[in-house]
């Protein structure tokens, strides 16, 4: 294991090794017949579908050997059995109050689990590190390009995040 953490949700590694399962066992077996055909077709120097065959093998290997990596260094955190604390830290769904009055919930993932549109942000994001540590009812500052925004935490929970 590497010295660099590389946290994520349960759901966040079930997605990872389903992503691998597929290259492994799906992606990659119809590449290589692929590759085959079209190497005993003959001259390959020409030969759109060997050398396009190739590359994807390639992009397909070094993909596989990412996410290999990413799942070796995994510390999985499950928020749902944590212990109860208004505390913010990794797995946590925060609800924050913005300055300009709006209330916005985000959640704390794995840097290969962020998806904006379901308000899930990395852990490493300016926003989590800004939230890290605070605990409900605690104003923090978040610094942006153009000055600093205080957030209110209004609510802590550590649930299961999807």
């Amino acid at each position: 294991m590497s010295e660099i953490k590389n946290y994520m949700t349960p759901q966040g590694q079930a997605a990872l090794q389903q992503e691998l399962y597929d290259l492994v066992h799906k992606q990659r077996p119809e590449i290589v017949q692929v590759v085959n055909w079209a190497a005993s077709n003959g001259d390959r120097s020409e030969n759109g579908d060997y050398l396009y065959g190739k590359r994807r093998m390639r992009e397909i290997d070094r993909r596989i050997r990412f996410l290999t990596k990413r799942l070796e260094d995994a510390l999985v955190i499950d928020p749902e059995t944590r212990e109860p604390t208004d505390q913010v830290f990794f797995a946590a769904t925060v609800t924050i109050e913005r300055e300009n009055g709006t209330e916005q919930i985000v959640k704390i993932v794995g840097e290969d689990e962020i998806d904006m549109s379901k308000n899930k942000i990395s852990w490493k994001s300016p926003l989590a590190r800004a939230l890290i540590k605070a605990r409900e009812g605690d104003g923090v500052w978040l610094n942006l390009p153009n000055g600093r925004e205080e957030i209110i935490i209004l609510k802590v929970e550590y649930i299961k995040i999807d």
